[in-house]
């Protein structure tokens, strides 16, 4: 068993539910934690300041206005760098641990040799987050006691958005640097949507996206840089009703990626969210589109 002060102090995750659930959609925040407990924190070479860098900073803050809209939203309390949901859920290093681990771990996965499997090595450029191998069994539990049970979590709101309204739609919510590099350049797009290259949602959706966001006046990319991650990929299956977008927000628009405070753009991109939400949610209407594509 994980020892109770290795968990964040918050419940693991929460689920913000709106009074009254109006719209097909459901908003998930898993990158966005920023409960670091001082276990974790003894057991990094890190200070806190710098295992932040890995952190999608106030994301879930972005898109709260979401709830009052009538859509459920989900959110990590527990920081990335200490287990990572948005993996299989044993994508995992040997190197980092200490003892074997089971049979069934992916060890050869392109996000493992990265540094970035279910529990992280690496923050940002390549910094080693850990200063000794972890215990196999820790390891473990944090997948079985948080990664599990996130997991169910988020695919019950699914199930039921589903039944109620005959399809859902995943907005699985995340933040990028505004350069390769993590500097101050506006190097990439302000918001980069991601339906795994048309698999993972209906064009119609992704297109309406793109397209309200345009207006909104922010420069929007098409799975470039980021297609999607494994929440995007394993829940996106428009064939059985439920559609999933990755949408990673330009941290530079409402935050400094050195102090990791928030800016003045912080409120105006907030509204600008709301805006996007509501009018997502009243265009998709046209989602009978959808629900007949899941019905054939």
């Amino acid at each position: 068993m994980l020892p109770p002060n290795e968990l964040p102090a918050a419940a693991p995750f929460e689920v913000l539910l709106p009074e009254n659930q109006v719209v097909p959609l459901v908003f998930n925040s898993p990158h966005s934690g920023r409960a670091y407990a001082a276990d974790f924190l003894a057991s990094s070479r890190l200070d806190e300041w710098a295992i932040r860098r890995s952190e999608d900073s106030y994301v879930d803050e972005l898109f709260l206005p979401a709830v009052s809209l009538g859509a459920p939203l989900m959110r990590a309390n527990f920081p990335r760098a200490w287990l990572d949901v948005n993996r299989e859920p044993y994508e995992l290093d040997p190197k980092m641990f200490s003892g074997s681990l089971p049979h069934y771990v992916n060890v050869r996965s392109v996000r493992v040799a990265g540094g970035l499997g279910t529990i992280a090595r690496i923050v940002s450029e390549s910094e080693e987050i850990y200063a000794r191998p972890l215990n196999v069994d820790d390891a473990l539990a944090r997948i079985d006691q948080v990664y599990k049970p996130y997991h169910d979590a988020l695919r019950k709101l699914l199930t039921a958005t589903r039944a109620a309204f005959g399809f859902a739609v995943l907005i699985d919510c995340h933040s990028m640097p505004s350069s390769v590099r993590g500097g101050t350049g506006r190097l990439r797009p302000d918001i980069v949507i991601g339906d795994r290259y048309g698999t993972s949602c209906a064009g119609e959706v992704t297109d309406l996206a793109g397209q309200i966001l345009t207006q909104l006046g922010y420069s929007v990319s098409r799975n470039k840089p980021y297609a999607g991650g494994y929440i995007t990929e394993h829940y996106g299956q428009p064939n059985r009703g439920i559609h999933a977008l990755q949408i990673e927000v330009n941290r530079c628009l409402y935050m400094d990626e050195t102090t990791l405070m928030r800016t003045a753009g912080f409120s105006q991109l907030c509204q600008d969210l709301s805006l996007f939400v509501s009018e997502l949610a009243s265009a998709i209407d046209a989602g009978l589109l959808i629900q007949q594509d899941a019905a054939e």
